[in-house]
């Protein structure tokens, strides 16, 4: 069984088509959410379905409507055990927002430190403050979505007992290999980000994990099959931690 750990389904033309794919395939796909307004309109049409689940989200880059979303995000948290996509984002595109993401951000860690929750992050140029903040806030189940930082602080990711999913996209360049190859299987999880990530001319689908198993497997020496099943069961691990 395969998992695309963190996707975009409700980004796509048509979002319907894609969870009902990812259903008859048994592909596990979590859809991360952008805002929780995005999450209150999708949310009620996955009622019914078996292996595709929404996350809830407050996307750095959209830091100038944090605040009206706020008190929406504490409304849902109980609908779902997934949150994401959450984080800082401190690259040219986001740092103008810096001080509005890290107070969005607390107020975000804070609301799940007593929950169980599954916890999806984007940190990109923020990796060791979304760390100090998850270990501020005593989060323990939680994934670095596209990690790009640096091998210091993965190492510091791996000793706080944190995952790491990896997407075709992160297989293309030098360092995003050389990032893969300091990640010890056994906290590995496998995402597209579609529909942002490209495979040739054509973006990504949640079935498209298959390439980064591949990669893996053959990275390591080791069967697809062994692979597929060992992110599987990296992927009930965090699941038994919320029960």
């Amino acid at each position: 069984m395969i998992i695309d750990i963190h996707c975009h389904y409700d980004m796509f033309d048509n979002p319907n088509k894609i969870i009902k794919e990812c259903e008859i395939q048994k592909i596990i796909t979590i859809g991360m959410t952008n805002l929780p307004s995005h999450f209150e309109m999708g949310f009620p049409h996955l009622k019914g379905y078996k292996y595709v689940r929404m996350a809830l989200g407050l996307h750095p880059l959209m830091a100038n409507e944090h605040e009206k979303e706020l008190v929406k995000f504490k409304k849902n948290l109980d609908k779902t055990s997934y949150i994401g996509e959450i984080g800082l984002d401190f690259s040219k595109e986001g740092i103008s927002t810096k001080d509005i993401q890290i107070k969005s951000f607390e107020h975000v860690l804070e609301s799940i430190s007593t929950k169980n929750k599954i916890v999806s992050l984007h940190s990109r140029r923020a990796e060791k403050e979304v760390l100090e903040l998850l270990r501020k806030y005593s989060i323990k189940n939680a994934i670095f979505h596209w990690y790009s930082g640096s091998k210091t602080v993965l190492k510091q990711i791996l000793e706080s007992d944190y995952f790491f999913s990896i997407n075709p996209s992160m297989l293309t360049s030098n360092t995003g290999q050389k990032l893969i190859s300091e990640i010890p299987l056994d906290k590995v999880l496998t995402e597209t980000d579609s529909p942002y990530t490209m495979i040739g001319n054509r973006r990504t689908r949640p079935n498209d994990v298959k390439v980064v198993i591949d990669y893996l497997a053959k990275s390591n020496g080791l069967s697809v099959e062994f692979v597929e099943n060992k992110i599987y069961s990296n992927f009930k691990s965090i699941i038994n931690k919320i029960r």
